[in-house]
């Protein structure tokens, strides 16, 4: 074979080679649909045991997260998951809030107050889902989460065993309340960090309501905070990532907590909270995440989605208020 005619048959592999990744690509870059939480796992057909609605809930978000198109990206090393930052950074969203459902399963809603001693599988659960994301093997990410996955279905079959008194989910308004305390923090964090995408001029408020507080090194009276432009998407979409999972979880809450829910007149607050968060998975219409200011003649794509976690944020505040009263 000539050298013109190697040159010509590489140069075809590279080309077939950067065509198949830019198809792969389009194909990965698609975020999960969805998905009914009272009919999960054939929750419809099963014994109605509290606590199993909100662990399958979680259950089904991890292995979205790993099972969708392309399997888990964050951690990938190749093309085309090395040059995607879209859903690796929606991943992670929905990682962070599984992490803080599997924490608040661990510490509160499994155990009927302080002194009681942990379930053993959520003991497992909680630091696998808290694995590095970007580990590419020994161990790899995935299998660490699916070693998490599987305590919490052993934690699951539990439950729904009459005998098993060990595995408890306990539905109580002050449970609620803190694992909605973290949310509430959470969500605060998203808001203002995609704000910060046309940059922003703030008063520093850290030690205001006490006069005698005190921080490690002082801070300016005037704080500018502006997301760099190359990493606007990333917080969208890790934004994004967040809402779709804690939008799950709630739904999820509203079926274990319903009768806690019912007594304290809160329903309605919840099904606010899910009404803002399904706003924020609207389809993106725009090829790219804009970034245009306030009131510019370019959309903002990020104050979007602050206004709408920003209105979750303060429903969540006013149901954590609805929780503490009798």
């Amino acid at each position: 074979m000539s050298t013109a005619n190697i040159i010509r048959t590489v140069g075809i592999g590279i080309l077939a080679y950067l065509l198949v990744i830019v198809i792969l690509i389009f194909y990965w870059d698609v975020e999960p649909d969805l998905f009914e939480v009272r009919s999960e796992a054939g929750a419809v057909n099963a014994r109605s045991v509290t606590g199993t609605t909100t662990t399958r809930t979680l259950i089904r978000v991890m292995n979205t997260v790993l099972d969708k198109r392309g399997g888990f990206l964050t951690n990938d090393i190749l093309p085309p998951g090395l040059v995607m930052d879209n859903i690796p950074n929606w991943e992670f969203g929905v990682i962070t809030q599984s992490r803080d459902m599997a924490r608040a399963l661990r510490n509160d809603m499994s155990r009927s107050q302080t002194q009681s001693t942990e379930d053993p599988d959520l003991s497992v659960a909680d630091p696998q889902f808290h694995f590095d994301t970007e580990s590419w093997m020994l161990p790899d990410s995935e299998g660490e989460y699916r070693r998490g996955i599987a305590s919490l279905e052993s934690y699951l079959n539990r439950l729904n065993v009459v005998s098993d008194t060990d595995a408890q989910f306990y539905a109580r308004a002050d449970n609620l309340r803190e694992w909605l305390a973290i949310v509430e923090k959470r969500l605060g964090s998203l808001s203002q960090r995609l704000s910060a995408s046309v940059g922003q001029v703030r008063i520093n408020t850290d030690l205001q309501g006490d006069s005698a507080a005190t921080q490690s090194t002082e801070k300016p009276h005037i704080v500018t905070v502006k997301t760099p432009w190359l990493e606007i998407d990333d917080v969208f979409y890790e934004a994004r990532g967040s809402a779709w999972a804690l939008l799950h979880f709630l739904r999820a809450i509203e079926v274990d907590f319903g009768s806690v829910l019912e007594k304290k007149n809160a329903l309605v607050s919840l099904r606010q909270i899910i009404r803002e968060l399904e706003s924020t998975q609207e389809y993106v219409w725009s090829p790219m995440i804009l970034n245009g200011t306030g009131f510019g003649f370019v959309a903002n794509h990020s104050l979007v989605m602050a206004s709408y976690l920003s209105r979750a944020n303060a429903a969540v505040i006013d149901l954590r208020n609805l929780l503490q009263q009798g």
